[in-house]
């Protein structure tokens, strides 16, 4: 039986999705059944006359739809219907292996003695409308003021009522991504970039392109010509350490985007949830270009995870429509936690936290840089994490499962990918998720897996 291919002569403009519709109907009718490999991009282009591109291009929309998955090394596969995408941490600690997978700041026993202590404090001090009200005016006035004043220790300059509170990054980025692009609508992101992303425009039943990266972010170049293509609404950034490979951006290239972001009347969301934990960092986009960021400004990274808030920051023009987005789906953030966050504000346990995380992070990047000294490494010096690229011969999923049966648990580049795009893997390495002595166990594990990869690693039994 010959394998089902795509028919040239039936494609019509733009030919990328066409070509992605038809895989897509073929899955369907199952004409293409799960696991099945398609064929390498650029010999599909050679057989139907198609630019690699054009091929590529339908191929990460197939992704974007959750039909196939991409695997370095190995190609692209169908998914079975209903998928739903790994997550690359694992789900729940394991006692067998040392957990370097989920992104999260250094923690100690001082940190849950310090909420008790704020526990304790909301206790005593816990206003009636924190606990008896539904109404968001009635409830969250006095603490949008301590935010407008946090942001401008940062540089951004906003009135109160164009910060939206959130429980959190994810709260922010859904309602940030419902603002600033209309049903159907795209969005661009780099080709590495937040595991959760992905999903979540499918969800939202909206597009998303993938933007190439240099050595500071996404392609200036490349993100101008995606926009003249039309039908881009808005770009989504981390541009300071909390991206897969710890780029923090800098004032020129962050000026050049935000040029392009203006000819073309681009939104652009920026997650920034590393924040003030980044020395001498540039001015952020939403200080430069205040009209069309709507920026995320979380605690969760830089403090300890249980203090689930961010703040939401809005151009003039989209605040009602933020405020809409976040009460359909969320309706106010959890208000204790709001004024916990608020009093540590006041109070300076805020600041106090995020420079006790730089000196626990400085710990670790010195270990890291000694461990791993020699490899190829991306990070920065507040970052979380590590972003270590492997060699030709090691496909990611692999090299994760190894380590993880080896004793430590790793994320898989693949998970911050939107498509299989050629090019090196990676592995992304968490500096906070552990204790230093687990921490070093787990490095060395890595340091010494690479330097076995001379050839491809069997399988363990």
């Amino acid at each position: 039986m010959n394998p089902w291919l795509p028919d040239a002569a039936a494609l019509s403009r733009p030919a990328y999705l066409s070509l992605a519709e038809q895989f897509a109907q073929a899955i369907q009718r199952g004409a293409l059944a799960t696991g099945e490999r398609l064929l390498p991009q650029r010999q599909l282009a050679d057989l139907l006359g198609l630019s690699l591109q054009t091929v590529s291009r339908a191929y990460e929309e197939l992704g974007r739809r959750g039909l196939v998955a991409g695997q370095v090394g190995r190609g692209s596969f169908v998914l079975p219907a209903g998928a739903e995408p790994r997550a690359p941490y694992l789900a729940q600690r394991s006692r067998e292996a040392v957990d370097l997978s989920i992104l999260k700041p250094v923690t100690d026993q001082m940190h849950l003695d310090k909420m008790r202590e704020g526990l304790g404090w909301l206790a005593d001090n816990l206003p009636p409308p924190a606990a008896l009200s539904f109404r968001v005016n009635s409830v969250l006035p006095a603490h949008h003021q301590v935010a407008a004043n946090w942001l401008a220790r940062g540089g951004i300059d906003v009135p109160p009522e164009r910060i939206v509170i959130t429980d959190g990054a994810t709260p922010a980025i859904t309602t940030a991504i419902m603002t600033a692009v209309p049903p159907g609508g795209t969005l661009a992101a780099p080709s590495l970039t937040h595991h959760l992303l992905f999903p979540l425009v499918r969800y939202l039943g909206l597009h998303l392109e993938s933007l190439p990266l240099d050595d500071e972010g996404i392609s200036p170049a490349g993100l101008d010509k995606l926009a003249r293509r039309g039908n881009l609404h808005a770009v989504y950034l981390q541009p300071a350490g909390i991206n897969p490979r710890a780029i923090v951006a800098g004032a020129d290239h962050r000026a050049e985007i935000v040029a392009i972001c203006r000819r073309h009347d681009l939104t652009i969301i920026e997650n920034d949830m590393l924040n003030s934990i980044i020395v001498d960092r540039p001015p952020p986009y939403a200080a430069l270009a205040p009209e069309r960021v709507l920026h995320i400004n979380g605690f969760t990274k830089t403090t300890l995870p249980g203090l689930r808030v961010a703040y939401l920051v809005v151009p003039e023009r989209l605040a009602t429509a933020a405020s809409n987005r976040h009460l359909v789906t969320n309706w106010i953030a959890t208000p204790v936690m709001v004024e916990l966050l608020s009093h540590w504000i006041l109070d300076g346990t805020i600041s106090g936290l995020i420079d006790w995380q730089c000196k626990a992070l400085a710990v670790r990047h010195r270990l890291a840089a000694e461990l791993m000294s020699g490899l190829s490494v991306r990070t920065h010096p507040q970052a979380l994490h590590l972003w270590v690229e492997l060699p030709p011969n090691l496909a990611e999923d692999e090299f994760v499962t190894q380590a993880h049966k080896r004793g430590v648990a790793i994320a898989s580049g693949r998970s911050f990918r939107p498509c299989d795009r050629p090019g090196g893997g990676a592995v992304r390495i968490a500096l906070g998720a552990a204790g230093i002595d687990d921490l070093r166990r787990g490095l060395l594990l890595v340091r010494g897996m690479l330097n076995q990869t001379a050839e491809p690693m069997l399988p363990l039994i």
